[in-house]
C-alpha cells in the first residue's frame, strides 16, 4: 500500500484548495498554503478522516481529474492475511467559494457491520500573508473564533472589529454526533461522527458541502464564462499536433482557470487574469498586463479588461504606505483582512515602477491589434495621466529615467525581479535608491512613442504627439550612453542612486530587445550573448549569468530562469530578425514544458540541461501561473513575426 504522496492543488472560479495526497488537510503542522482559500483568507484549516478510530492509508494517493477535481482511494490498516475491512473512495472538487467532497465507504465484510467514521474540521481564517515564511508577525488581539454545530453540520465564524467572516459546512447525512475535539488550549476544531451500517459487501456514501463567506461578499459567482475549443483553434492549438501547440493549449486552459472577476472602469465586473496560485490570486498590473500582451493575438477582450480594471484602480493621491500616487498604476490588490487593517499595504499596493508604462504600452497594442479605437478614447484621460507620472512621480524630469526608491515596508525593488538582492553589482551587492533598473526605461520609451500615435491618431493631439516623440529619442540617446558597458558588450542591469552602473550581466537586457530602445546592432549583440552557455542553461535563458559571484541557480531571480522573461525576450529577438536564436529559445521552453504536462510553470531552476534529464524545480514555483500560461503563446507570435521580418 501506497503511504505517501504529493499534495494536490485544485482551482476553479477564484477559489483553490491545496490538499494532501490523501485528500486531508492539517494545516496546523506549519505555515504552508494548506486548506481551502478564497479572497486572500484561509476558510478550511483541518479536515481530516478517519474510519473505525484509524487514518486509513493511501492506496491510490489523489490524483487531479480535471484542474477543478481531485480523486483517491484509501483503506485502514490490514495484513495479507487479514486484509482491509474497508475501502474508501474520496472525490474532492472546488468551485466559486465552494468545496465538496464526497465518501464512499465500501465494505469487505461478508457480514453486515457498522463502521465508525469521523471528520475532524477547523477554520482558522488566516490571511495568505501570515502562512508565507518571512517571520513576520502580525498581531490580532481584538480577533475572536468560534464554531457551533447545526443539524446539518457546523458553523465557523471569525470577527475582529468590523472585518467578519464564515465557514459553513453541511453534510447529507447529517452527523449521527457533533462535538469538540479535546486537546491542549483552545480550539474551534469539531469532530463529526456517523455510525454507517453496511450491508454484507455493502456500501454507503457522504455528501459534504463546504461554503466559503469571506468578509463583505456574497455568494461567489463563476469567475468568468469557460473558452471552448474554438478558441484555442485561433492560436493554430487545437488539435495539438506537436510540443508547441499542445503548451499553447494548456496555457489556455490555465488562463481559464486564473481568470477572476474584477471590478471595470464604470463598476461593470470584468474578467481577468489572476497572477498565480497558490499566493496570488488576484489582479496584479505587471503581471496582468504582460499576460494579456502575451495573449493579445488570441484574446483581446483579456487585454481590454485588464485595462479597464486598472484604470479602475489608478492612482490618484499620495499614500507613503501603500505607494500610491497620481496617475499610478497599481501593483496588486488584496481582499484580506491584513490588507483591511492596514497591516500589509498591499490592499491597493502601487510599488511597481514598470506597471505604469505597461499599461500604456498594451492600451496602444490593443488599438493596433484590434483596430478599434473606442478603448483608446475612453482610456484617454487615463493614460495622460500615466505619462504625467512618468515624468513627475516616476523620474523622468528629475533623474532622466524612470526610477524607484526601495520601501522597507513592501517591495525592495519594484522592477519584475522584485525580491531582495535582484538588482545588484557583479559583486552580489544590491542596488541603492533611487533606482533606475534598465528593463524599465525600455518600457518607458516603448510606452512615450505608443502614446504618441495615440495622440496622433485618436485624440487628435499632434502638440502631444511630438512632445512624447522627443522625450522618447532623448531617453534613447541617454540610455545608450549611460547604460551602455563596453568592456562586458552588455547593458547594465541598472544604475543606482550615485548613476553607477549596478554590471551583473542580467536577462533584464533581453527587454530591451522587445521594446525597441537598442538600436539594432547593440540589439543583435544582446540577444546572441543571451544564447551564450553562461546564461542560456539548454531549458531557458537565465536570470543571472552563471560564474558571477551572486549567481545561484535556486535563487528567486538572481540564477533561476523564467519562462515568461524568455517570452519577453523572445518576442524581442523576433523584432530584429534573430530566428536561430528565437528557434533555440523555443525548443527549449516546449521541452521543459513536455516534462510538466506541457504546463510550463513560474520559474525553473538554473542547473543546465546536460546535468539533468528534466528541468530541476524551483521549489517554491506557483503552477499554473499567468504569465507562464501565457508563454507558449508569445512564442508563436514570436516566431510567426520572425518570418515576417525574414520575409
Amino acid at each position: 500500500m501506497t503511504t505517501a504522496g504529493h499534495p494536490v492543488q485544485l482551482v476553479r472560479d477564484a477559489t483553490f484548495a491545496h490538499l494532501d495526497a490523501d485528500g486531508g488537510i492539517n494545516a496546523t503542522r506549519g505555515t504552508l498554503p494548506d486548506g481551502l482559500f478564497l479572497r486572500d483568507a484561509r476558510h478550511l484549516s483541518r479536515w481530516q478522516l478517519t474510519v473505525d478510530g484509524n487514518a486509513p492509508g493511501i492506496l491510490v494517493p489523489a490524483e487531479v481529474q480535471d484542474d477543478a477535481t481531485a480523486a483517491c482511494v484509501l483503506t485502514p490498516p490490514g495484513t495479507r492475511d487479514q486484509p482491509a475491512a474497508y475501502t474508501v473512495f474520496r472525490q474532492q472538487s472546488v468551485s466559486a467559494g465552494v468545496f465538496t467532497e464526497h465518501v464512499r465507504l465500501v465494505s469487505n465484510r461478508p457480514e453486515a457491520v457498522t463502521a465508525l467514521l469521523e471528520l475532524v474540521v477547523d477554520a482558522d481564517f488566516a490571511d495568505l500573508f501570515e502562512l508565507r515564511a518571512d517571520d513576520r508577525r502580525y498581531p490580532k488581539p481584538d480577533a475572536e473564533r468560534h464554531s457551533a454545530a447545526t443539524d446539518t453540520g457546523v458553523l465557523f465564524s471569525y470577527r475582529r472589529a468590523d472585518w467578519q467572516s464564515h465557514t459553513a459546512l453541511t453534510c447529507r447525512p447529517a452527523p449521527d454526533a457533533t462535538q469538540a475535539e479535546q486537546g491542549e488550549g483552545p480550539s474551534t476544531a469539531k469532530v463529526l461522527r456517523w455510525n454507517l451500517p453496511l450491508e454484507a459487501h455493502g456500501q454507503a456514501e457522504l455528501h459534504l458541502t463546504v461554503r466559503a463567506h469571506p468578509h463583505g461578499t456574497a455568494p461567489q459567482p463563476p469567475a468568468a464564462p469557460r473558452h471552448s475549443t474554438a478558441s484555442a483553434s485561433r492560436t493554430g492549438a487545437a488539435p495539438a499536433t506537436d510540443d508547441l501547440a499542445r503548451a499553447c493549449a494548456r496555457g489556455l486552459a490555465d488562463i481559464d482557470l486564473l481568470t477572476i472577476s474584477a471590478t471595470g472602469l464604470d463598476g461593470e465586473t470584468v474578467h481577468v487574469p489572476a497572477a498565480g496560485i497558490p499566493w496570488f490570486l488576484t489582479l496584479f498590473g505587471r503581471d496582468s498586463l504582460l499576460t494579456s500582451y502575451f495573449l493579445l493575438p488570441y484574446r483581446p477582450d483579456t487585454a481590454a479588461a485588464t485595462l479597464s480594471a486598472l484604470a479602475a484602480t489608478q492612482g490618484r493621491r499620495h499614500d507613503a504606505f501603500s505607494g500610491e500616487q497620481p496617475g499610478r498604476i497599481v501593483h496588486e490588490t488584496r481582499h484580506g483582512e491584513l490588507a483591511h487593517f492596514r497591516q500589509v499595504p498591499y490592499g491597493r499596493y502601487y510599488g511597481a515602477v514598470d506597471a505604469t508604462p505597461l499599461f500604456l504600452v498594451l492600451l496602444h497594442a490593443h488599438y493596433e491589434a484590434t483596430g478599434d479605437a473606442s478603448l483608446a478614447r475612453r482610456l484617454e484621460n487615463h493614460a495622460r495621466r500615466a505619462v504625467e507620472w512618468m515624468h513627475t512621480d516616476g523620474g523622468l524630469d528629475t533623474h532622466g529615467y524612470l526610477v524607484y526608491q526601495p520601501d522597507p515596508g513592501g517591495l525592495v525593488n519594484q522592477n519584475w525581479k522584485d525580491s531582495e538582492g535582484a538588482v545588484c553589482f557583479a559583486d552580489g551587492t544590491q542596488a541603492e535608491g533611487p533606482v533606475a533598473v534598465c528593463e524599465a526605461q525600455g518600457y518607458a520609451y516603448d510606452a512615450l512613442l505608443r502614446t504618441a500615435l495615440l495622440a496622433r491618431d485618436v485624440w487628435n493631439d499632434a502638440s502631444l504627439a511630438e512632445r512624447l516623440d522627443k522625450t522618447a529619442a532623448e531617453l534613447r540617446d541617454r540610455f545608450h550612453t549611460d547604460f551602455w558597458m563596453p568592456e562586458a558588450d552588455f547593458p547594465a542591469l541598472a544604475l543606482d542612486g550615485h548613476g553607477r552602473q549596478a554590471d551583473a550581466l542580467a536577462s533584464d537586457a533581453g527587454h530591451l530587445l522587445w521594446s525597441g530602445i537598442l538600436d539594432t546592432t547593440h540589439a543583435q549583440r544582446v540577444g546572441r550573448r543571451l544564447l551564450e552557455p553562461d546564461f542560456f542553461s539548454g531549458w531557458a535563458i537565465r536570470t543571472l549569468a552563471a560564474d558571477q559571484k551572486p549567481y545561484h541557480p535556486l535563487s528567486y531571480h538572481r540564477g533561476s530562469a523564467w519562462p515568461h522573461d524568455n517570452a519577453v525576450i523572445a518576442l524581442g529577438l523576433a523584432r530584429h530578425g534573430l530566428a536561430r536564436e528565437l528557434d533555440t529559445v523555443t525548443d527549449g521552453l516546449v521541452a521543459a514544458a513536455a516534462h510538466h504536462g506541457h504546463r510550463l510553470p513560474e520559474v525553473i531552476a538554473g542547473y543546465d540541461r546536460t546535468t539533468t534529464p528534466r528541468p530541476v524545480p524551483y521549489p517554491h514555483s506557483c503552477s499554473p501561473q499567468a504569465w507562464a500560461a501565457a508563454t507558449p503563446l508569445a512564442l508563436r507570435t514570436a516566431r510567426e513575426r520572425v518570418r515576417s521580418v525574414g520575409a
